[in-house]
């Protein structure tokens, strides 16, 4: 089914708005974590935790939207994770104390989950092959502009508003479910969702996360995850084998463009989120103010804006696969960039990584759906989105655990060389896949 472009461009900017929303959860808050830390009692480490906790959610619930999106339409899913999304986020900005605010950030999470995945899958059916890339390219470009400007924004209401006025800021998206009520019934299958799959691989996720939080955690969160990931990664593949129509549906997990584009793309948001959390982190600890750090990357809201039609370019003109390895490699220059900013004390370098890592997010994302929505078929396209998304953020939670569980320890500078390592390996494995 295809609309006329006008509709179908307003369309897309309400979906990218939405999932800017999303990314400004976590841009917009890491300015404030300093602030909120002091008045809720706990350390500055700790208040991380609301950032990995929001990213997990994310990225265990999106396949969850995605099958049941498959089941029962666009729709019903869709809008339900977006309300999820708004009123986490006033839940969480009236929280007395840090553990309701941990409950509602992932209650947060969840629904935010269904717009990355759904907003993808919404565009891929009301679009042709041809005009997927721009529209696409679109929605990851409105994303990756709300995101860069989540700092500067969040700064400017925590210093007007405090630190709850940045956290409630998602919930005016709200204002967009009627919109997207009439304008996103697209039919499911009516096959019954995996719940017990989604339960299993939410144990391996969450013990993967926990144990590369864990250098800073302590020994408690160390063992926790290791004993989840122990469980959760063979009770994951005999799930798998046991139902191969499930949660990760056999014919997704072994198609290698979905799990290649997937592996390799994952590596961009774990650095964008290092970046979103530690940048302002560095800079607090410097005694810049929440307004003043969001300024540092305002910079890379200028980038968004070209994504989505140098996304479009690059997938027509070298195809999917060499966008998401040029996006691999940007991504790593841009870790090293930071790098040195960090270690040199240069705020202006500081601007330049979140640009270059910007761009890889706004070129490498649509580039990876657009690879999974054509390696499978129509009617499995929005869980195979799904899948593909739970790998891309679990890295955006790898990269938040890696920032608040190695940075307080070894520090940042090395935090991040150890994500432009894992950044240099994608780009290797994304090239060689390329190549076969």
């Amino acid at each position: 089914m295809t609309t006329s472009p006008p509709r179908t461009g307003l369309l897309a900017v309400v979906l990218g708005l939405l999932f800017g929303l999303a990314g400004m959860s976590t841009s917009g808050v890491t300015v404030a974590l300093p602030q909120l830390a002091a008045d809720l009692d706990v350390t500055t480490a700790a208040s991380t935790w609301m950032v990995t906790g929001y990213t997990v959610a994310l990225a265990v619930a999106t396949p969850v939207h995605g099958r049941l999106a498959d089941t029962v339409g666009i729709r019903g899913p869709l809008c339900a994770g977006i309300a999820l999304l708004g009123l986490g986020a006033l839940t969480a900005a009236l929280a007395p104390n840090f553990g309701l605010l941990m409950a509602a950030r992932v209650v947060q999470g969840l629904g935010a989950a269904s717009v990355p995945v759904l907003a993808a899958a919404l565009l891929s059916a009301r679009l042709p092959a041809d005009r997927r890339g721009r529209a696409l390219g679109r929605l990851a470009g409105t994303s990756a502009l709300l995101s860069a400007l989540g700092p500067l924004v969040g700064g400017a209401l925590t210093t007007a508003g405090g630190w709850r006025a940045a956290v409630a800021l998602p919930a005016i998206g709200l204002l967009a479910v009627p919109y997207l009520w009439r304008r996103s019934a697209v039919r499911g299958d009516g096959i019954r969702p995996d719940l017990v799959g989604a339960v299993i691989v939410a144990t391996a996720v969450t013990g993967l996360v926990l144990l590369v939080q864990s250098p800073s955690a302590g020994t408690a969160a160390a063992v926790v995850g290791a004993v989840l990931l122990a469980l959760g990664v063979p009770a994951t593949a005999a799930w798998v084998r046991r139902r191969p129509d499930g949660f990760l549906p056999r014919a997704v997990i072994r198609n290698r463009a979905v799990v290649r584009s997937a592996v390799c793309a994952a590596i961009i948001p774990a650095a964008w989120f290092a970046l979103l959390l530690g940048i302002p982190l560095e800079l607090a600890e410097r005694g810049w103010t929440p307004l003043a750090t969001g300024l540092v990357l305002v910079p890379s809201a200028v980038v968004a804006l070209a994504c989505p039609s140098l996304s479009a370019l690059l997938q027509s003109t070298i195809g999917a696969r060499r966008t998401l390895t040029a996006a691999c490699v940007t991504t790593t220059v841009g870790l090293l960039v930071a790098v040195a900013g960090v270690t040199w004390h240069l705020p202006w370098v500081l601007a330049i990584a979140p640009m270059l890592v910007t761009l890889a997010f706004g070129t490498g994302q649509p580039s990876m759906i657009a690879a999974v929505g054509d390696a499978v078929p129509d009617d499995r396209r929005s869980g195979a989105i799904g899948v593909a998304t739970l790998c891309f953020l679990t890295g955006a939670g790898i990269g938040a655990a890696t920032i608040g569980g190695f940075a307080p320890v070894v520090g940042l500078p090395l935090a991040l060389v150890l994500l432009a390592v894992v950044a240099l390996l994608m780009s290797a494995v994304a090239g060689y896949a390329r190549s076969t």
